[in-house]
């Protein structure tokens, strides 16, 4: 539920709270994260659902976390499908940061 908070979900959910200060992107990129070490493959249709939101910080995270949770086809196949509308030079690095 975390990595799916919307900017203002974020803001109401952590008012009064220290965490609303490193801002939603950051926050979701950490959830991102946790998920990627989660070893739940379960996640894995949330993550490509990130691969479409405007931060790349986001999208960079939701592409190393398919890289730790996705078999190694699926990942080329999510990879050949979101690659080439990627235009952010270091969500295209994160790409490429797995050679298969």
């Amino acid at each position: 539920d975390l990595a799916q908070l919307d900017d203002k979900d974020f803001r109401e959910f952590f008012s009064g709270s220290p965490v609303k200060r490193i801002g939603r992107d950051y926050f979701v990129r950490n959830t991102l994260i946790a998920i990627g070490n989660s070893n739940e493959k379960s996640f894995i249709p949330l993550l490509i659902l990130k691969l479409g939101e405007s931060s790349p910080f986001v999208r960079a995270m939701a592409v190393w976390a398919l890289n730790q949770l996705a078999d190694t086809h699926e990942f080329r196949e999510i990879k050949d499908a979101h690659y080439p509308h990627e235009t952010d030079l270091a969500v295209r690095i994160e790409w490429h940061g797995v050679d298969y």
